[in-house]
């Protein structure tokens, strides 16, 4: 027989139709290919549903078929599974749910397995959790659908149950998306599911709610009940779709993980540990596993070898609490430290002998030892805007505009991740196995984000967005060519006569800057309240409370979210509100502030046009969990906000605010808007910068006559068309 294919089907949650799914996507499959299917029951807390919604009446169990030992002959299958008049054969894992003790990992392989001699295709329905005998059948699969739907609370639980196969170490490829029982009615669409859980869906099943419930009456899947149904059709498509671009084969290919079950384990291991009140590992990575790795030079293996010594001979574990902040204390211990280096390094035999190459080296082992290794001198390094660490050896950086790969590297992965350790232990943030990932800042404001295996599999990463010494003013922004002098004055009037402003842009491309400077022209006698996720705003005004949020505690517990800040800030009798950047439900919060007495209030949202970022918000708004209609929503964005500018990182590294745009309101169900200024673009000088000018499109905004009736007067020549 040719190669047989497992397919595994998951859902977030009960009720997405997971089982509904796999029984009519088995029925579609064996129609369409004509070879043979085999329909495997393997959901512990639905257990018999599969049985109920096909009709079928089971034989034996998969428990059973694990434990024949030896080949199966076609006649023996016959008397494990039970067929089913489409043409398919169905076997569950137990018969009732108190058997699911004596499901064992390695039999349920096994049973896998001999379904793999029988069957072209195993479909198999694994319900919403991960347990071993799960993850024995996921190694066996080529392609994994999680079966979701268009509800917030169901995405939620989705991206969990992707977040645990990927944390498995299973490939992001394997995995499908299929949105079940979709309805343009419910207002969330097959785009937002995708932003939301940020994988493509392949198929979309439409809601059939008439026949989909007859379908369970007769207990006859509905891909033979309703051949002709529009949801019968979905599942002929997908089916189709594998065939013809032979998707199963090329992902029978992809590696997957040998020792998902042990990682499994170990995760679990490490939970019970941490509920008995041992305090697990800081960093996924076993210290002892690093022991055995190779240095890439000469040069890395001197620097570990010392490293490991002076360790042995000073405790460097408690530097920073007994140093602090203090300057004098930290000189102090450098000078001590590197005299014992410097000793050490007398002691070892290498071929490094010349004054500068022995500086160097006392100078990276101190780095490392004491600061932040080869970050320490990009830190200092004012023409270095960004650090990129891919892995222990390749470290990018941001100079000029310009992305370039540095020639510092670590000198092993241990002494990267001591100093993402160094970096997040002062700040009381943790990143361990159940938060690899983590945001911080630095002293001097920087914004660090460090995400560990096995969510990067190539090892430990590190991204370092440094805080300006000097901060940036409106002046500045027109220096370097990211506003002209009308554009910076019309933003103060705007800013000035409260209008509510909201911030687009992509990655890097400046927002937090821009939203710096324009918080800045806020009037000083009025009270203003930041929240951002890591502090990095600089107001000059004296009348400024910050508030940060907070993660969840080594138990999982006291997280503060920025949504949850936002509310308390209505409490707080604000006259601005200044959001770092809007990513979830606090949307809709803001929106409301911003439409219930506190005007002039900003924030930031990463989109790539003003029309994206009014689609953007929307989709945040949704993830409120509220049900609103798609038209309220618009309504609720068009009268709370006043203009949107567009903040973009050109191709040549420069950025430059590209559009100002007022929202003008609502015709029918789109919001409608009018650009103000923008940014066109003439083309590429020889030394590969961008040419262009800022433009006039000569709209004059509706507010302009309401600021004069302020006092505040904008000249109208300057909305000419030049």
């Amino acid at each position: 027989m040719s190669k047989s294919h497992v397919i595994a089907v998951l859902g977030g949650k009960g009720g997405v139709g997971k089982s509904t799914f796999a029984a009519n996507y088995a029925i579609a499959t064996a129609v369409d290919s004509k070879k043979r299917v085999c329909l495997v029951d393997m959901d512990p807390k639905a257990c018999g549903d599969l049985a109920m919604i096909t009709g079928a009446k089971p034989k034996k169990t998969l428990v059973e078929l694990g434990n024949h030992e030896g080949r199966l002959e076609a006649s023996h299958m016959m008397t494990y599974v039970a067929p089913h008049p489409s043409g398919i054969h169905f076997i569950p894992s137990v018969l009732d749910p108190d058997q699911l003790s004596s499901m064992d990992p390695e039999k349920t392989g096994q049973a896998i397995k001999h379904l793999m001699n029988f069957y072209h295709y195993v479909i198999i329905d694994m319900g919403s959790e991960i347990d071993p005998n799960a993850v024995k059948a996921l190694e066996l699969s080529s392609l994994i659908y999680v079966v979701t739907m268009p509800e917030i609370l169901v995405l939620r639980h989705t991206r969990r149950i992707i977040e645990k196969v990927q944390n498995l170490l299973f490939p992001s490829d394997m995995i499908k998306i299929v949105l079940n029982a979709f309805s343009p009615k419910m207002g969330i669409t097959p785009q937002m599911v995708q932003n939301n859980l940020k994988k493509q869906i392949v198929a979309v099943v439409p809601e059939d709610e008439v026949v989909a419930v007859a379908s369970l009456t007769k207990a006859q899947p509905f891909v033979v009940s309703s051949a002709r149904a529009e949801i019968t059709k979905a599942y002929y498509i997908l089916v189709k779709s594998n065939a013809e671009h032979q998707i199963l084969e090329k992902l029978a290919t992809l590696k997957k993980p040998s020792d998902a079950l042990s990682r499994l384990m170990g995760n679990r291991a490490k939970k019970e540990g941490a509920a008995e009140g041992k305090r697990p590992s800081e960093i996924v990575f076993d210290r002892a596993d690093m022991k055995g790795e190779k240095p890439a030079d000469e040069w890395s293996a001197l620097k570990q070898r010392v490293h490991r010594q002076l360790i042995e001979t000073m405790d460097l574990k408690n530097v920073d609490t007994e140093t602090g902040r203090d300057p004098k204390k930290k000189a102090v211990l450098r000078e001590k430290t590197k005299t014992v280096v410097v000793e050490l390094l007398d002691k070892e035999v290498h071929p490094f002998k010349s004054r500068e190459e022995v500086q160097r080296l006392v100078k990276e082992i101190l780095d490392e030892a004491l600061e932040l290794g080869p970050l320490q001198d990009m830190l200092g390094d004012d023409s270095i805007t960004e650090i990129m660490v891919n892995r222990k050896d390749q470290i990018f950086v941001e100079r000029n505009g310009k992305l370039v790969l540095s020639n510092s590297t670590f000198s092993g992965t241990a002494q990267l991740l001591a100093t993402i350790e160094r970096i997040v232990a002062p700040l009381g943030r943790r990143i361990d196995e159940k938060t690899p990932y983590v945001d911080a800042r630095l002293v001097d404001g920087s914004r660090v984000h460090a995400i560990i295996p096995p969510l990067s599999v190539q090892g430990p990463m590190l991204t370092i967005r440094k805080f300006p010494k000097h901060r940036l003013g409106p002046k500045d922004l027109i220096k370097f060519g990211s506003m002209t002098e009308e554009m910076a004055d019309f933003l103060r009037s705007c800013i000035e006569a409260r209008l509510n402003i909201v911030i687009s842009g992509g990655t890097g491309s400046g927002k937090t800057t821009l939203l710096n400077v324009l918080a800045s022209f806020i009037p000083k006698g009025e009270r203003i309240l930041t929240v951002e996720d890591s502090a990095e705003l600089q107001l000059p005004q004296e009348h400024w409370g910050r508030l940060e949020t907070r993660p969840a505690n080594i138990e999982g517990k006291g997280e503060v979210s920025i949504r949850e800040l936002v509310r308390n800030t209505l409490r707080m009798r604000p006259d601005r509100i200044v959001v770092g950047e809007c990513r979830a439900g606090e949307a809709l919060d803001m929106l409301q502030a911003m439409n219930t007495g506190h005007d002039g209030s900003m924030t930031t949202i990463h989109s790539n046009s003003p029309r994206d970022c009014i689609a953007r918000m929307e989709t945040l708004v949704m993830m409120a969990g509220m049900d609103l209609p798609a038209k309220a929503i618009r309504e609720q964005i068009a009268s709370a906000v006043n203009l949107v500018v567009q903040q973009s990182r050109l191709a040549d590294g420069s950025r430059k605010v590209t559009s100002i745009t007022e929202i003008v309101g609502m015709q029918g169900d789109v919001v409608t808007m009018q650009e103000i200024f923008g940014f066109r673009k003439l083309g590429m000088d020889k030394n590969r910068k961008i040419q262009g000018k800022f433009v006039a499109t000569g709209f004059i905004p509706k507010f302009v006559d309401e600021l004069e009736q302020q006092g505040i007067r904008i000249p109208r020549g300057i909305f000419s068309v030049s």
